[in-house]
């Protein structure tokens, strides 16, 4: 079991983001320790949804990726992509979504420190930390919903569902879940 660290302070929010209807920042970020980057513009033609949290192994941040992690199929039903980004190394996201099973791509604003952050105005100069924040950005790069939230809350993944479902015209389908199946039990010989 990981070992989180506590919580960033509570400070509501500092960075108030970019509003709908902004063309979105080129992203241009480490995506894997090989050299593999994520570049904002390869996502032309389908949306993307960019779940800025303030640092791996934290309460708050492990609640909400796991969510999104879970949500993947719904976000798929849309078309969309979903990247997480936070200011941690490529190491601690490996490390991180390694030990909740995240297959959501977790991006690395590193170095220089913080960049991303600032173009999408969420980046908290006090602690070196992003806020948390969310954006649905159109397929032709246009943000289309944005929400930051309290640091110290998760913002759970409502809004950008809505967001989506307005963006595509599509109503999101909800998903037949089936319960794992249970290993046999055996019984202790006496």
């Amino acid at each position: 079991m990981a070992t989180l660290a506590p919580p960033p302070p509570a400070s509501g929010v500092l960075a108030h983001g970019l509003p709908a209807g902004t063309r979105a920042p080129e992203l241009d970020l480490p995506a894997t320790p090989d050299g593999r980057r994520f570049k904002l513009a390869d996502q032309k033609g389908s949306p993307a949804v960019l779940v800025f949290y303030p640092g791996d192994f934290t309460p708050v941040c492990t609640n909400e990726l796991g969510l999104f992690n879970e949500l993947m199929p719904v976000f798929g039903q849309f078309g969309a992509k979903v990247f997480g980004i936070s200011c941690d190394s490529l190491w601690s996201h490996i490390a991180f979504a390694k030990e909740l099973h995240i297959q959501i791509p977790l991006l690395s604003d590193f170095h220089p420190k913080g960049e991303a952050a600032r173009r999408y105005n969420v980046y908290r100069e006090d602690v070196g930390i992003c806020e948390r924040a969310l954006y649905v950005i159109d397929g032709k790069g246009v943000i289309s919903w944005s929400y930051v939230s309290p640091i110290e809350l998760n913002p759970g993944a409502d809004g950008v569902i809505d967001a989506l479902e307005r963006l595509t015209g599509k109503p999101m389908e909800f998903l037949t879940v089936q319960p794992q199946q249970q290993p046999p039990r055996t019984e202790a010989r006496t």
